[in-house]
């Protein structure tokens, strides 16, 4: 197995390869079909190092391949042998794979298990389209250099597009668009610069469950706007060098009201600017995401949305509470806690089904107006309910009733928002299925 990896390797980076073993694997054998190598089916012996120029012990025997070692230092040539540095002139590194961008990582042979951890987490940071990307920028690589024959301005302009929207077109297999953009951006290039907003679901609070697009969304920001729902973890993933403008809103008490949002996205990307608007949970699920969008398309301006993990999905999964369950309901409702005036306006009576899980963004203040009307209009007293205050955070706290216990247990546990309310028999499956924070 060992043999038939350096092979693989060697085989794809071009060489001509000569295995030298009484017996080989089957995926080797067709490896050396497939590049024309040669197998010599015997045990090693010294002539077989004739005019070779790189060697590769990969025997089950120590003793073989330190007369390996021996042989092939004596005819000066590069010599490996497989998990042994101290008989090695030269390493391999472990290889993540772009073609044709290569990364390689190394310990100098002293850790191979880590070296290949590391590539797996770089792997996972690394968009497989970003070979295709690499094709894209070389084959218009001579056009650029004929528009922009200034080094530093065209240096710049690649970094832009590599960085802007034509990437995400490639990235996205829409080549024919990203050419496009990419002239469109050539023919500009004399003029102002055209900026982007990228509006990023945030997720519930947790950093690791950032989607990769949106940490190298916010890797590639000039400015991050962010409200208090966004955790400063999350927000410490922008690029260090990046402005950070906080528009945080509290009930009554808005740090910038909405219009003033919109209109900062606008004026942002106006200038040139990279704009990040994180945003807590998904920006489409009581985000208010649409209304920001809204006014950057109108003003023609380029933008992305990137989805998050809902607060709700979040929240639920860390207290383990299943939103959904064959045996407890088969649907699930999203609904705006928040009081206008002293009431929550709803249709109440289609929010009766025993069948249906509710959960009530923002419902924490209106949590006795929810409690009293669920039972006003049929709910049984005794229909559970949780409150998942801070979910997914180090600080989740979850609290479990019913609809006629749970306005005494928050106002003897005084839980503080964000956090989500979730209604339905799914609720009794939490002291079993619980696995994160406290409950553990």
């Amino acid at each position: 197995m060992v043999a038939t990896r350096k092979a693989r390797l060697l085989l794809r980076a071009g060489a001509k390869l000569t295995v030298v073993a009484p017996a080989i694997e089957q995926e080797l054998e067709y490896l050396l079909l497939e590049y024309e190598g040669i197998w010599q089916q015997h045990h090693y012996c010294e002539d077989d190092l004739h005019h070779k120029q790189l060697v590769v012990a990969a025997t089950p025997d120590r003793s073989v391949n330190e007369r390996i070692y021996r042989d092939a230092s004596a005819r000066s040539l590069p010599v490996n042998v497989v998990d042994n540095p101290d008989l090695c002139s030269f390493i391999f590194p472990s290889l993540v794979d772009r073609d044709p961008v290569l990364v390689a990582v190394t310990s100098s042979g002293r850790s191979p298990v880590l070296t290949r951890i590391l590539r797996r987490q770089i792997e996972a940071l690394i968009p497989a389209g970003y070979g295709g990307l690499a094709k894209f920028s070389g084959r218009l690589r001579q056009k650029v250099r004929a528009a922009i024959p200034e080094d530093s301005s065209r240096r710049l302009f690649w970094e832009q597009v590599l960085e802007g929207a034509e990437a995400e077109h490639v990235l996205a297999g829409r080549e024919q668009k990203a050419e496009e953009t990419l002239e469109r951006r050539l023919r500009e290039s004399a003029g102002p610069v055209s900026g982007e907003v990228y509006l990023i679901g945030a997720g519930p609070g947790d950093p690791d469950l950032l989607t990769f697009k949106a940490a190298r969304l916010l890797q590639r920001a000039d400015v991050v706007l962010y409200d208090r729902l966004v955790s400063s973890e999350i927000v410490d993933t922008a690029r260090r060098d990046a402005e950070r403008i906080y528009v945080g809103k509290r009930r009554a008490e808005h740090s910038l009201p909405q219009t003033e949002i919109n209109q900062l996205l606008v004026d942002l990307a106006q200038q040139g600017k990279r704009v990040a608007r994180l945003k807590g949970g998904d920006p489409f699920i009581f985000g208010r995401g649409g209304e920001e969008i809204e006014q950057l398309a109108s003003e023609g301006i380029p933008f992305q949305v990137v989805p998050g993990i809902s607060a709700a999905n979040g929240a639920a999964c860390y207290a383990g509470i299943p939103l959904t369950h064959r045996d407890y309901a088969q649907s699930v409702r999203f609904v705006a806690g928040y009081l206008k005036g002293n009431s929550i306006e709803h249709d109440w009576r289609s929010l009766q089904s025993t069948s249906e899980t509710l959960v009530f963004y923002m419902g924490l203040l209106g949590l006795p107006e929810i409690c009293h009307q669920l039972q006003v209009y049929g709910r049984s007293p005794g229909t559970p309910m949780a409150l998942v205050e801070r979910g997914t955070k180090r600080e989740q706290r979850v609290l479990v009733g019913s609809l006629a216990t749970m306005q005494d247990i928050a106002a003897r546990e005084r839980p503080s928002a964000p956090t989500i309310i979730i209604v339905g028999d799914v609720v009794r499956l939490h002291s079993t299925l619980s696995w994160f924070g406290e409950a553990n």
